[in-house]
């Protein structure tokens, strides 16, 4: 069986994917069997679900796309709400098959969630539950920007009230205007109780470049 870890973010939009790719590549880059998987994904453009399509392109293990993408919404709102509309209600018995059955063709499984932690995912589960279900240690991306520290503590806060291991978190410096970035990164890393994995500098090159640009900055 694989080893597999639960990707989440302090919010949505702050590089849960660019990090995930990065420790795919890096895990490859390794030796390691990988593969990449969102279990949950809303929001299409232009006829794909990008985050998807990124994280099959930093794998290196073929299999079946329903497999590493159980729920997939066309819009660009919380899961149960995207669920929701499309009729359908998620099942997080249905996300946990699919990632057992990964876990068998991969060493590395890195398991990108939806949104931030506490996320609804239907009526009455959310992202923690998800987590738990799966039962892996989370990895926590902070977008740095103003509110992160509040953010990031609660999240870490929520991580440990599942009953869940935080086994790392990486800094991604979203807002090129940040004042005291680096005093804010050292207070995390003074209260949050888990290793930094790494820094992400915010940057203007393609997705593909950033992939690769972050084996120099992960800790693995």
């Amino acid at each position: 069986m694989g080893q597999g870890y639960f990707v989440t973010g302090t919010d949505t939009g702050i590089g849960k994917t660019t990090v995930s790719c990065a420790l795919l590549h890096a895990f490859a880059a390794q030796g390691h069997k990988v593969i990449g998987m969102k279990p949950i994904a809303a929001g299409i453009e232009n006829g794909k679900w990008l985050d998807v399509e990124q994280l099959l392109a930093a794998s290196n293990v073929n299999v079946m796309r329903q497999q590493i993408n159980p729920y997939a919404f066309d819009s660009p709102i919380s899961p149960h709400l995207a669920a929701q509309l499309a009729g359908r209600e998620i099942d997080l018995t249905v996300i946990q098959q699919a990632y057992r059955q990964l876990s068998t063709q991969a060493d590395r499984i890195i398991v990108e969630g939806a949104g931030g932690f506490l996320v609804p995912v239907n009526q009455h589960q959310t992202g923690a539950n998800l987590a738990q279900v799966l039962n892996l240690p989370v990895i926590l991306v902070v977008g740095m920007r103003l509110g992160c520290l509040n953010h990031a503590l609660l999240t870490a806060q929520a991580i440990k009230t599942a009953g869940l291991t935080l086994a790392g978190w990486v800094a991604n410096c979203i807002d090129p205007q940040m004042l005291a970035v680096a005093e804010n990164i050292a207070t995390l890393e003074q209260r949050l109780d888990c290793p930094l994995l790494g820094v992400v500098p915010f940057t203007k090159e393609t997705a593909t470049q950033q992939k690769f640009s972050l084996l120099n900055v992960l800790k693995l």
